[in-house]
């Protein structure tokens, strides 16, 4: 637990400013030096209105790491004139947290308010979390909750309800060239130094870090005290340098360029022909080269669908699962829950009925907007619509012993029409055989009780 007043003259940090990191040094003290978030803090936004009004309830700022949500709840803190408390889930036990509500409320007494920022506070116990409740609800403390965990499912309902929820958003390769490029020239990053850097590798940099400022930073300082110095005390630093200090040379592709899409379509293609070899090579290209894992777990649960389908029904729940372990784990250890993804796809049963299916019935959708639902199908909640004869002649396909009942869904232009047409691949020989019989029975042909 790190308590801090805002009116102290100490420093936050046990180094000094010119020792700590980079992110540390550059983090912003005001509201107009955030970079980021201009869904909440742009002009006549929610929050930013909030601010000026000060006028500040309890919060939860939800949102993936390195995207500023410490940085914003000690500026808020500052714009109120608010004490600043600084608590750390995984280090936090209720004893704590009473001693540090008893201080609010004696500051409260004084007229000054304590603003309580928990840093991953999904990671508290429901018991941790209740002990908040009381002085949320008597306005004694403004509470700041971080997580990246849904707070629908990782925060308590009473707790929640008393919260105003803030999504951030992962940082866009454009802020993060701005905060790069203000580190070079602010006298609290390397300002002082006479840093050459091309502005291709800020961009490198940006595309590596995926939304994170403190992972940009982090990354530059290394590039800037790895660079080398020259006789005039310059430091450049170099293609080859970053690459050491990302420690991947394929890094250094450009992840919206004609590379990016070169490999996603080799790994597709390597899967459709099962050749689970080549799928697995190029997904270690993409990945090793700081490729989103999530774009490719995008991507294989799209597959999943158009080049499996129902031949094999496990493809799609596997490719979903292999999305949430990403999601859950991150590189590098994710890399393993989506080479096995890729795998199973490249050995799966093919069959792109699905596909078809869908693409051709697109087709008469769109060229056939108004063809009228049948009488048969439609629901008469009124007596109106029964007077009209809706849903007479429906049949409950449950009470029928095939399970079926005699009727078509379709519209009469299209009754005869057939889109799902199953190969015989995998289990989709069992689902071709159900739907012959299924037709068979619909359109009126004798029954086939098998």
């Amino acid at each position: 637990m790190d308590q801090l007043s805002l009116f102290d003259t100490r420093n936050e940090h046990s180094l000094s400013p010119a020792t700590a990191p980079l992110a540390d040094r550059l983090r912003p003290q005001r509201l107009e030096d955030y970079i980021g978030q201009k869904h909440l803090l742009g002009p006549g936004m929610l929050l930013r209105r909030m601010l000026e009004q000060d006028q500040i309830p309890s919060m939860i700022f939800w949102g993936p790491p390195g995207v500023g949500k410490t940085t914003l709840a000690k500026i808020i803190a500052g714009r109120t004139k608010s004490d600043f408390v600084n608590f750390s889930a995984v280090t936090s036990g209720i004893k704590e947290i009473k001693d540090i509500m008893k201080q609010a409320e004696d500051n409260r007494a004084f007229g000054v308010r304590t603003l309580v920022f928990v840093d991953e506070i999904h990671r508290f116990n429901k018991a941790q979390q209740d002990a908040f409740l009381p002085y949320v609800e008597r306005g004694s403390i403004t509470l700041i909750g971080a997580t990246t965990e849904n707070p629908s499912f990782e925060i308590n309902a009473a707790l929640l309800s008393r919260c105003k929820v803030f999504v951030l958003k992962e940082l866009t390769e454009e802020d993060l060239c701005q905060l790069l490029s203000h580190a070079l020239t602010d006298k609290k990053g390397f300002g002082n130094m006479d840093v050459r850097m091309d502005r291709e590798l800020l961009s490198v940099i940006a595309s590596f870090a995926n939304g994170d400022a403190r992972t940009a930073l982090n990354t530059l300082e290394m590039a800037v005290l790895n660079g080398e110095i020259g006789s005039d005390g310059s430091v450049t630093v170099k293609k080859e340098t970053l690459e050491q200090c990302l420690g991947k040379k394929t890094l250094l592709y450009d992840k919206k360029g004609e590379e990016h899409y070169n490999l996603i379509s080799a790994l597709h293609k390597s899967m459709r022909n099962s050749d689970p070899d080549a799928a697995v090579y190029w997904l270690a290209r993409m990945l090793e080269a700081g490729e989103d894992p999530l774009f490719i777990a995008r991507r294989l649960i799209r597959f999943a669908s158009e080049d499996v389908g129902l031949a094999d029904s496990q493809a799609l729940p596997l490719a979903v699962a292999a999305y949430q372990a990403c999601h859950f784990n991150g590189m590098p250890e994710c890399n393993l829950n989506l080479a096995q993804t890729v795998i199973y796809l490249s050995l799966a049963p093919r069959s792109n009925a699905v596909y078809r299916a869908y693409e051709t019935a697109k087709t008469d959708a769109l060229s056939q907007l108004a063809e009228p639902v049948p009488l048969v199908i439609r629901n008469a909640p009124t007596r109106l619509m029964s007077d009209l004869h809706y849903g007479e002649g429906y049949t409950y396909a449950h009470d029928t012993e095939e399970k079926i009942a005699a009727m078509t869904c379709l519209p009469e232009s299209l009754k005869d029409r057939q889109y799902y047409l199953p190969t015989e691949e995998g289990a989709e020989g069992i689902f071709r055989e159900r739907l012959e019989r299924s037709r068979h029975f619909r359109l009126g042909g004798p029954q086939d009780r098998q």
